[in-house]
C-alpha cells in the first residue's frame, strides 16, 4: 500500500495574503523565502480527527486548526505578546506529551503550538 511520506504543504484563505504571510514571518519566524517553501526541522508531527462539535479550535467556522512544535513556550507566547498578537491567556500541560499554547492569527485562525517533553 502506497503512504504518505509527510505534509507537504498547508494552504489558507486569507484577505490579504501578503499581510497575513508577514504576520506569520515576523510573529513566529516562519520564513519560506521567496519560492515559498519552508524548511522544517525534523520531529513528530500529529495527525488527529475531532469531533465536530469541538470547541478546541475555537470559533465554530474554523475547520481545522494548525499545530507548530516550539523549543521553549514561554520565551514563544511572549515574543507574540510584545508583537501584539492576540494570545490566549492559559496554556496546557499534558504529562509525557508536553505543553501548549494558543494564538490566533490576524484572520482570526487559533494555532496551536507545542513544546514536545
Amino acid at each position: 500500500m502506497e503512504r504518505v511520506l509527510g505534509i507537504g504543504g498547508y494552504f489558507i484563505r486569507a484577505a490579504d495574503p501578503a499581510a497575513l504571510g508577514a504576520w506569520y514571518r515576523d510573529c513566529l519566524g516562519l520564513d519560506a523565502g521567496s519560492a515559498e517553501v519552508w524548511q522544517q526541522e525534523a520531529g513528530p508531527t500529529v495527525f488527529a480527527p475531532f469531533e465536530a462539535a469541538t470547541d478546541y479550535f475555537g470559533a465554530r467556522s474554523q475547520q481545522t486548526m494548525l499545530n507548530f512544535r516550539v523549543r521553549d513556550l514561554d520565551a514563544m507566547l511572549a515574543q507574540l505578546r510584545e508583537n501584539g498578537a492576540e494570545v490566549a491567556e492559559e496554556t496546557q500541560d499534558m504529562n509525557g506529551i508536553g505543553r501548549f499554547g494558543w494564538v490566533t492569527d490576524p484572520e482570526g485562525n487559533r494555532i496551536e503550538l507545542w513544546q514536545p517533553s
